[in-house]
């Protein structure tokens, strides 16, 4: 530790850190880490106050974490951390004050009126037709069971484009026929997502192996006969990623791959659109990675894109 973070907890301070750090301990029982992280934060925080605020005059004191200290803290931190970083740091800060003002150490959490920077909203990859192939086909070493539930799952993950949550809570019933009802989507809408032939021969091999597991309406289920959380669908997409060599991904990547794919087939955005579910077409389109290159070819065709002269 630095000597000015060390010098900034000594005082009044140094005893209301070992109480946080308690208190994170055995009140709140938050993991190792998580105590590490948020001493860290705060520690951080009392050393810029004692530098940059104080200017090394005295030690930091709890009547020194007022508004004028965190917001200078805040600001420090905008040069070297990424949005997501600052958001981090501002809530152990946030959760600090508010422990000093349960303990009545302060009157206000200052820390509550700072409004981090919004994180840049970073979608995640999709794959090409030949990795979502082998993802989709990869057969980790697993009972036929369950080989053929994680087929038919990753089959409607990319087949269908279905979110996680609502994968997870599909029941037999929404599966059957050429169509996927889906009844739990977000906003509590309801829509149908067409089923292909390599999705439909999945979850009927599926359906065989199901029936002596469970009497339940869930659609996958463990090897208990119980429906499937999101966690462990998330599991199931890293084992088949490991073993088709595609490398770490996220059901998510999958819905984009589903999008995107359609796109590139001739899919118009606003199908598109109905079949993710989404309330804004300008979603759909980040959804399906519009590129420069696509859009041109797509101007292409209009009347007067070109004069018609060789």
């Amino acid at each position: 530790m630095p000597a000015t973070a060390k010098r900034a907890i000594v005082s009044g301070m140094d005893e209301w850190v070992a109480r946080y750090v308690e208190h994170l301990r055995s009140e709140v029982r938050a993991s190792p880490e998580t105590v590490r992280a948020y001493r860290a934060n705060v520690v951080e925080l009392l050393a810029h106050v004692y530098r940059d605020v104080l200017k090394g005059a005295r030690a930091v004191e709890v009547g020194d974490l007022d508004m004028r200290a965190v917001r200078s803290y805040l600001a420090s931190l905008f040069a070297g951390n990424e949005a997501a970083t600052v958001g981090r740091k501002l809530s152990a800060i946030r959760n600090f004050l508010r422990f000093l003002r349960r303990a009545r150490a302060i009157e206000e959490n200052v820390a509550l009126l700072l409004r981090p920077p919004k994180p840049k909203k970073l979608l995640p990859r999709f794959h090409t037709v030949e990795e979502a192939g082998a993802l989709v086909e990869a057969e980790p070493k697993k009972s036929e069971s369950e080989q053929a539930r994680d087929r038919a799952l990753l089959e409607l993950l990319y087949g269908c484009g279905l979110r996680v949550g609502e994968l997870c809570a599909l029941d037999v019933d929404d599966a059957s026929g050429e169509l996927v009802r889906v009844r739990r989507g977000k906003g509590g809408k309801t829509r149908v997502v067409p089923v292909g032939e390599m999705a439909r021969a999945a979850i009927d091999a599926w359906l065989l192996h199901r029936a002596k597991l469970t009497a339940e309406p869930a659609l996958f289920v463990s090897r208990r006969g119980k429906r499937l959380g999101a966690r462990q669908v998330r599991r199931i997409v890293d084992a088949m990623a490991l073993a088709s060599g595609v490398g770490k991904t996220h059901p998510h990547a999958l819905r984009h791959s589903y999008a995107t794919h359609l796109l590139g087939s001739g899919a118009d955005l606003r199908s598109i659109q109905e079949l993710l579910g989404h309330a804004s077409l300008k979603t759909t389109a980040r959804y399906a990675h519009v590129d420069l290159q696509y859009l041109m070819k797509q101007y292409e065709k209009h009347p007067h894109a070109t004069t018609g002269k060789k």
